[in-house]
């Protein structure tokens, strides 16, 4: 059982990445200090890892000491972190009014990769999915999108810093567009984590006028979407959400966002054994790429506790593969990692939720212990 305490002081500040650049200017210049000083306080977080403002040494001492008694640097906080043996950190926050979203932190070669949320839970219903089993709560704000980043490079040695950015945690990204985009410029401000839009993957269940807006921007991100079917009968039964949209339109808009961005478009395709992985819907799916600019990523089912799906076997696997391949489709199997630890998205976030309310507030529970858990 969880005992209610009362909030503390620090727990109902506004947190300074949610706060904005500009919104700490107006604060500065509400308060007779040089509006710089914004861009220096975002920098002391974003790109040198400062966690309380007592660490802004080139700040006036005045300054930080009245900063510290209006904002509070992350209004995230870790209460759940598991790390693999291949380097995969999972992190699950909980968000200022309570909720929890996870992030996750993939590692190998030179690259380092920041996989992250951006809505408390999912509304898209994809059956195999851990994180929409109990719907969409709430769109999280650009500056909650901000801070998974950071605390997930906060995860690496002092000077190693994030390469890549795939937008494929909880929720549906298309969605929560604006934010996202907001929080993409963040990160790849030269007084941010410096991370180019060529290195940013957006992934997709598939919401055509979403695309189509996406494309407009301008932007050189690169999009996946979460195909998982050949045909909209199977797809429907794999991704509810199919019903309004359906392939053809799908399809279209990929075109489009092809035609106007120069980017290869990928589509993403989770194995589920005995559902999607058989040699017929390997024909189809080729039939239905084929000729068009695009990467298809295999993803092997990874089991989640509770639902009923399974992983393919090697020998499925293999088939599927080569069917496409012999079609002249580029194909990848995704590598699993972080297998040992709760890898599957909202699974870790489930078993932290079933230990402390959804409702309670950061300083009105007792956190479970930081570190490992295997």
């Amino acid at each position: 059982m969880t005992l209610a305490l009362p909030l503390t002081q620090e727990a109902k500040l506004p947190a300074i990445l949610d706060t904005g650049l500009d919104g700490l200017r107006a604060w500065l210049a509400e308060h007779n200090w040089p509006v710089l000083h914004a861009k220096q306080v975002f920098r002391w977080i974003v790109q040198k890892r400062a966690v309380s403002f007592a660490d802004m040494t080139d700040l006036p001492k005045a300054l930080r000491e009245r900063l510290a008694t209006s904002f509070r640097i992350f209004g995230s906080e870790i209460v759940e972190h598991q790390q693999a043996r291949d380097g995969t950190h999972k992190l699950v926050l909980r968000l200022s009014d309570g909720e929890h979203i996870e992030c996750v932190l993939l590692q190998e070669a030179d690259r380092r990769t920041a996989c992250i949320s951006t809505q408390v839970g999912c509304a898209m219903g994809c059956v195999f999915c851990a994180s929409g089993l109990n719907g969409v709560v709430r769109n999280l704000t650009a500056g909650e999108i901000v801070e998974e980043l950071v605390l997930l490079r906060n995860q690496l040695p002092p000077g190693e810093r994030l390469s890549h950015i795939v937008v494929m945690g909880m929720g549906e990204p298309l969605a929560n567009l604006d934010a996202l985009v907001a929080a993409l410029d963040v990160a790849g401000d030269k007084d941010g984590l410096g991370i180019g839009a060529r290195h940013v993957t957006i992934s997709t269940v598939g919401l055509p006028a979403k695309i189509r807006r996406l494309a407009d921007l301008g932007k050189q991100y690169h999009l996946a979407i979460s195909l998982h079917a050949p045909t909209d009968p199977l797809r429907t039964r794999i991704v509810p959400t199919n019903t309004k949209t359906g392939i053809p339109a799908i399809l279209e808009a990929a075109d489009y966002f092809f035609q106007k961005t120069g980017r290869q478009v990928t589509f993403e395709y989770v194995l589920l054994a005995g559902i999607n992985d058989r040699p017929g819907d390997a024909r189809e799916l080729a039939r239905l790429l084929r000729g068009r600019c695009a990467l298809i990523n295999l993803i092997p089912f990874n089991e989640v506790e509770g639902l009923p799906y399974r992983r393919p076997s090697d020998a499925s696997l293999r088939a599927f593969v080569d069917c496409l391949r012999r079609a002249g489709l580029i194909v990848k199997v995704r590598k699993r990692k972080g297998s040992e630890i709760d890898a599957a998205c909202g699974q870790l976030r489930r078993r932290v939720e079933q230990r402390v309310p959804p409702s309670a507030s950061p300083s009105e529970t007792s956190s479970p212990a930081h570190g490992l858990t295997r």
